[in-house]
This record gives C-alpha cells, sequence and structure tokens, in this order.
C-alpha cells in the first residue's frame, strides 16, 4: 500500500486457486464482484473525510487500474501501486472522501470485472462471506505479503509483531472494526505461535471462524499427534472485542508449539497439509516446518530478472518475541529426512461448512484435497526427496534461469550476515537481561531440551539460533562442491564447473577479510570481527548458547585473547561440563533425538 508499504511483486503463482465463484466476471452494468477478482476496502465503517483504502485482488490476470465515481457522478481512476502475481493486486486510497455512494470498478484490458458500491457516512462496507472462500484466502496472501513489505536488499526486523500490525502503513486491517481496537493490542508470539496468531489477527477483523489443534511434541521415532480440532466460531459474523481476540488469542499460544507443525505428511488430523513445491501453491501466509521444530511464514516471492537473483523470502519469530525476514536457502530452511517429523513447506487445512458436526463446520481431510476445488492439493512430494535434491529443486523453482556462481555465492554470504547481525540481537539482549539482575542465574535445561523449553532459558539462550548459525556457515563454505554436483543449476556459459567452484573459493577467501560483526563487550567497547574471525572461532560458537557467560565467550573469544580481557562473567561450572558434553550436537550439526 504505497503509503503502507505495499505492493511490489507478491507471488508468481499462477494455478493455486481456480475460481471464486462459478460465475464469470462482472458485467459492466452490473456492480458486482467478479468470479475471480474481488475489491476489499478498509475501514469497515467508511467515515466523511477520513481515508478510505481500496484493495481490488484478482487470480485471473493483471488488473489495469482502479476507476471511482464519487457521489457527485464524477469519475477518475484511482492512483495505485500495483502487484504482480498471482494474485495480482491494485492498492489506493481515497483520502478525503465526502458523504454518499460511491461506485469502485476493477478494470481489466477495457472491461469491468469487479465492482463494488460504498456508502461513505451510511452503514458498513461488505465483509466477505464470513467463510474462508478463494477471495479471502487471497485477501489473506495479500495483508501477509504487505505486512512484511520491504526491499529485498533492505533487512526488515521488529522487536515484535506489534511494531508490525500497529503499524496503519503496513496492517491493511488496522483500526478496521473502527473501534481502536488495535491501540495497545498486545502481539508477542514465537515462533511456533506466530502464523497461528496471523491467522487468528485475520479471523478476528473479517469475522470468520478459527480452529486449532492440542498436539504432542512427538518421539524419537514418531511425529506429533493432534486431537480432534477446537473450533471457535466467536468472531463469526460479528465485530468482536479486542477483548475477544486477547482470550482467544492467549488460549490457542497456550495450546500450540514446535509440535503442530512437525506432524506426519500423511496425517489427517493436522491444522497443515502439506503442499506441491510448486510457485501455483506457496502462497504467502504459507508456512515451512523444519524437522527441528522451528517454523517460518512466507511473506514474498520476487521473480528472477535479468542478472538479479530470485528470492523466497520469509518470517519467523524468536523466543524474545523479535520478527526477522529471511531468504530461502540451506542456512535458514533446515531440511532432513527424520521419523520423529513431517518437514516441509504446508499450509491451512480448509475449514468448511458441513451438517455433519456440532459446529456445522470441518476441516477437510487429506483424500478431499486433489486441487479440483481450487485449493492447494495435498502431495507428499517432499517425503521423496533427500535433502540435497530437495534444495536443487527449490533452487530450480526461485531461479529458473539458472544462477551465476559468482552470484549465487553472494547471496548465500548475505544471508549469512544477516543471520550474524540477527544473532548480535539476540545475544545483546540475553546480555541485557543477565545485567538487569547482578548475581542471578538462568537454570539450564537437561540434555536435548535445551532446544525446547519455556522460561528465561528459552528467551535469552541461543542454541537453535547457533546450531543454524554453524550449518549455515558449512553452507556458503561448501557452495564450491555444490557447483560441482549440482553443475546444471548455474549458468557456467561454457566454463567447466570445477573452475566455476575455483573462482567461487577465490572470491570466498577475499570476502572473508572484507564482511565484519561488530559486538558490544562487557564493558561497553565495541569489538570487531571480520567473517574470517568468525569461522575461526567456530569451536567457541559450540558452546556459545549460554546467556549466563559474558557476551566475549558467546562470541567465541579465548580465555586469554584480547577480546575476552573484558569478560566479567561465567556460567556455573555444572553448566560448563553439560555443555562440553552437547558439543559434538553442534560440530556435527546435528540435533539429538528427543
Amino acid at each position: 500500500m504505497p503509503s503502507r508499504i505495499l505492493f511490489t511483486t507478491l507471488c508468481a503463482i499462477t494455478l493455486l486457486f481456480a475460481a471464486f465463484h462459478q460465475s464469470g466476471d462482472a458485467e459492466a452494468g452490473d456492480c458486482m464482484q467478479g468470479s475471480r477478482t474481488r475489491i476489499w476496502t478498509a475501514p469497515l465503517r467508511p467515515t466523511p473525510g477520513y481515508p478510505l483504502e481500496v484493495l481490488a485482488i484478482s487470480t485471473a490476470g493483471e488488473l489495469d487500474q482502479i476507476l471511482v465515481r464519487d457521489p457527485a457522478g464524477r469519475q477518475a481512476g484511482l492512483r495505485s501501486a500495483r502487484n504482480d502475481g498471482p494474485p495480482w493486486s491494485l492498492y489506493g486510497t481515497l483520502f478525503r472522501p465526502t458523504s454518499g455512494a460511491y461506485r469502485i470498478e476493477a478494470i481489466r484490458l477495457g472491461r469491468v470485472v469487479a465492482c463494488d458500491e460504498i456508502r461513505v457516512g451510511g452503514g458498513l462496507s461488505e465483509r466477505g462471506s464470513g467463510e474462508w472462500d478463494l477471495a479471502t484466502e487471497a485477501l489473506y496472501a495479500t495483508w501477509i505479503e504487505a505486512l512484511f513489505e520491504a526491499p529485498p536488499e533492505q533487512p526488515l526486523s521488529f522487536d515484535s509483531l506489534a511494531q508490525v500490525l500497529g503499524d496503519p502503513g503496513r496492517n491493511f486491517l488496522f483500526n478496521y472494526l473502527g473501534n481502536r481496537e488495535d491501540d495497545r493490542l498486545p502481539a508477542e508470539p514465537d515462533c511456533a505461535d506466530l502464523p497461528y496468531f496471523l491467522r487468528a489477527y485475520f479471523a478476528w477483523k473479517l469475522g470468520l471462524p478459527f480452529a486449532y489443534r492440542a498436539c504432542s511434541r512427538g518421539g524419537r521415532s514418531s511425529p506429533p499427534r493432534c486431537q480432534s480440532p477446537l473450533i471457535d466460531t466467536r468472531f463469526s459474523g460479528s465485530n468482536a472485542p479486542a477483548a475477544s481476540f486477547r482470550e482467544i488469542s492467549r488460549r490457542i499460544m497456550d495450546t500450540v508449539h514446535s509440535g503442530s507443525g512437525r506432524t506426519a505428511l500423511s496425517d489427517n488430523a493436522t491444522d497443515y497439509y502439506p503442499i506441491p513445491l510448486e510457485r501455483a501453491s506457496l502462497w504467502p501466509g504459507a508456512i515451512y516446518a523444519d524437522p527441528y521444530g522451528h517454523i517460518l511464514v512466507l511473506v514474498k516471492w520476487i521473480p528472477q530478472s535479468g542478472r538479479r537473483n530470485g528470492l523466497l523470502l520469509a518470517v519467523d519469530a524468536q523466543p524474545d518475541n523479535s520478527v526477522n525476514r529471511k531468504r530461502f536457502w540451506e542456512g535458514t530452511f533446515l531440511f532432513a529426512k527424520t521419523p520423529s517429523a513431517g518437514a516441509g513447506f504446508k499450509t491451512y487445512r480448509p475449514l468448511v461448512r458441513s451438517g455433519r458436526t456440532r459446529s456445522g463446520l470441518r476441516l477437510l481431510p487429506n483424500s478431499a484435497l486433489d486441487g479440483g476445488s481450487g485449493l492447494p492439493p495435498y502431495s507428499t512430494e517432499q517425503a521423496r526427496l533427500a535433502p540435497a535434491d530437495f534444495y536443487a529443486r527449490m533452487e530450480r523453482l526461485i531461479n529458473p534461469q539458472g544462477l551465476d556462481p559468482e552470484a549465487a555465492y553472494e547471496a548465500s554470504l548475505e544471508a549469512l550476515m544477516e543471520q550474524l547481525q540477527t544473532r548480535v540481537a539476540s545475544v545483546d539482549r540475553g546480555e541485557a537481561y543477565l545485567r538487569s539482575r547482578p548475581g542471578s542465574v538462568i537454570q539450564m535445561p537437561v540434555g536435548a531440551a535445551i532446544f525446547e523449553t519455556t522460561g528465561p532459558w528459552e528467551d535469552y539462550s541461543t542454541p537453535s539460533r547457533d546450531m543454524r548459525l554453524l550449518i549455515a556457515m558449512k553452507v556458503v563454505e561448501a557452495l564450491p562442491e555444490r557447483i560441482r554436483r549440482y553443475s546444471e543449476l548455474y549458468r557456467l556459459r561454457g566454463e567447466g564447473p570445477a573452475s566455476a567452484a575455483a573462482r567461487v573459493e577465490r572470491l570466498h577467501q577475499r570476502r572473508m577479510d572484507e564482511r565484519f560483526i561488530t559486538y558490544e563487550r562487557s564493558d561497553g567497547s565495541p569489538w570487531r570481527l571480520s567473517l574470517r574471525d568468525v569461522y575461526a572461532r567456530r569451536g567457541g560458537l559450540e558452546v556459545g548458547y549460554n546467556p549466563n557467560d559474558c557476551i566475549e565467550r558467546r562470541w567465541g573469544a579465548a580465555p586469554g585473547s584480547p577480546d575476552a580481557a573484558t569478560c566479567q562473567r561465567r556460567a556455573p561450572k555444572h553448566q560448563r561440563t553439560r555443555m562440553e558434553e552437547y558439543r559434538s550436537w553442534f560440530r556435527e550439526t546435528v540435533r539429538p533425538p528427543r
């Protein structure tokens, strides 16, 4: 949303949904929503003199313009921000509408493909069908992308989701109900809660039902299993107050956890189901569940163009409630075949009307998700792929024209640097917490529980993040071998794979001394680490996740080294002993079974 930082390129996703309804596009003489194009407006109760936002979304093709006829009969094009797709969209704002009826038309190739009439100062706008239909899902995807819009080269990080939802420049649904319902709204989900919180917030604003389940965490040889769905209809068709949303969202976050996304790919009793590795299925709002419990929410596709690499972007939340945007690559989207998890890309299981249930709603089983209804089809494709083949498949999807080897390295390097910068902020937060509580010690869980727990250890330790960082360092270092093994993924222009790999190895050696991070030591002084320094400190980073240690140790400073001179705090001896026992997990970058 231009003032809302909206819509440059959504997703190149052409076949996800077939149609909004069975009828054709709106006729020019009628004012009705189209079969595959819909006009949405915000807020729900338009008021004279206050901005009225207009969003036209289509799954049928690019839209040319939005035409608006005001109460005096004057018609003009609305200045709009364009979003490629599908879903394609146009967004614009009527900044000072007057009282009366406005006719809004979405135009494609000179033809009206959707129309809506909005009365400003005279009641409520149409809020949708009240069901999770295709039009609603398209709006959800568009809304998700808008929340996290920023130039791809710009790091995007927030202290909490509250910063995102509380920004009317990002959130199309901010104060949508007109009750100042977003004032002081708490929004601090962690990684597993994030997709549920976003979905529940959207359901609240649009008056939709919501479903979720209580699940186990699974075990060493079996993935999590879930109970019957809890279907809440308190939002349905109502303008529920913020207090209701707070209550329901808290109940949801107290119920769901990392196991909710790791259910087996063949399981029917789940909140999410696996989808094909196709752009047509991977809309913003879909999730990625890694085998170890981390969840990311897809937010944007950037297509490959000329010399610019394509990107698939996602966001995740951390235990400290920070929210960060990340790009798809091996160091962030971990993939492994394990009996303890059904990992991969998934989306929400459709919640549909049914007279056979007490609530009148049910979640569709896998057998009903064949793609014929226009929904993403159920697919176990990811279960058949080895990790190397999974990443190769995704690389072809994101960069179908192939990658220049050096450009591929630079993209991987940028992703690694993003992870390092994010770790700087996370470690700083843990340091600030303990500085504010002199003499206190955070209790350290035993065994694999260091990766999954609650309380201050979850909030301020970094074992999962550090495991991913160590994996990312390996991925960047191993890129030359990847070029040799998967040369078909790269634009070699007649050059042999071995020669291209050698060029990347030389580039990596140069960049090791050119890229750096800076952290603040215990005495407040800055300390700069080159990427070569970070690689040299891998051994220290294997035991750098404990917030009870000084920040110098957490950045791998060895005893007696110059930057360790300011260290003022060490973890208790019994914790350090256990960390040495667990060191092999990080050295081998393999998480232990539960």
